[in-house]
């Protein structure tokens, strides 16, 4: 990507543009292989003028890598109308979007990349994950979780990453498919604490009192008896 401009920017203009380069190049191979000769070339510029505004490769990483962070988080977001099983699916096909959208650099980013164990990217990735934990809390209609809950609900945002991470190494099982598996994930995950504690099971039976028969949930359900006859 080439932008041909040659008009004087403002600071704060020229680094986003320069953010947005790199996150786009990020977004395409490893941060690793990317070279700040490359991004300078796609913004038009100099190698010494992307160092005016940067200083160095892992800085404009971090950088690229907060805006990435803030729209990953944003995915998350899923107006509280109708069954859960839908607004869950809905949230796992904005998930989804981002992770094929931004492959080789959401990859790099979780196995290990330029900026992973700063404190910065970790914050980052951190933010991202209790913003994931506050959205679903909301959606559960909880707003101070049992501890059986509170390990639901981080367990299954783990799971969704690790699930994206599978599925970036050849795309084997169809993307659809795992946007509804993950969405059945957290209703077993569900299920299973519930069967431990009375809290949980309250919580469960919120999740299902209002699923229609065609839903997610019972989806699984049906799923589930189909296997036990």
């Amino acid at each position: 990507m080439s932008t041909g401009v040659r008009r004087r920017m403002g600071v704060e203009e020229r680094r986003q543009q320069l953010i947005g380069v790199a996150l786009e190049l990020f977004s395409q191979r490893s941060p690793d292989e990317v070279s700040i000769d490359e991004i300078a070339a796609a913004a038009g510029i100099s190698r010494p003028l992307v160092y005016h505004y940067f200083p160095g490769k892992l800085s404009l990483y971090e950088a690229a890598l907060k805006r990435a962070a803030q729209d990953l988080a944003g995915r998350f977001d899923e107006p509280h109308e109708g069954p859960l099983g839908d607004r869950l699916r809905r949230v796992m096909r904005r998930f989804f979007d981002f992770v094929d959208e931004h492959g080789p650099g959401f990859s790099a980013l979780m196995r290990g990349g330029p900026a992973v164990g700063s404190s910065a990217t970790n914050a980052l990735i951190d933010a991202v994950r209790q913003a994931a934990y506050v959205q679903i809390l909301a959606h559960l209609d909880v707003e101070d979780p049992p501890a059986r809950l509170e390990l639901v609900v981080r367990s299954w945002i783990s799971l969704a990453e690790s699930t994206a991470l599978i599925w970036l190494d050849g795309r084997r099982i169809p993307r659809a498919e795992l946007e509804r598996q993950l969405v059945h994930d957290f209703a077993a995950l569900a299920a299973v604490s519930a069967a431990y504690d009375e809290e949980m099971a309250a919580v469960v039976r919120r999740m299902v009192k209002d699923e229609p028969p065609d839903g997610a949930f019972a989806d699984l359900a049906a799923r589930l008896i189909g296997l036990a006859s």
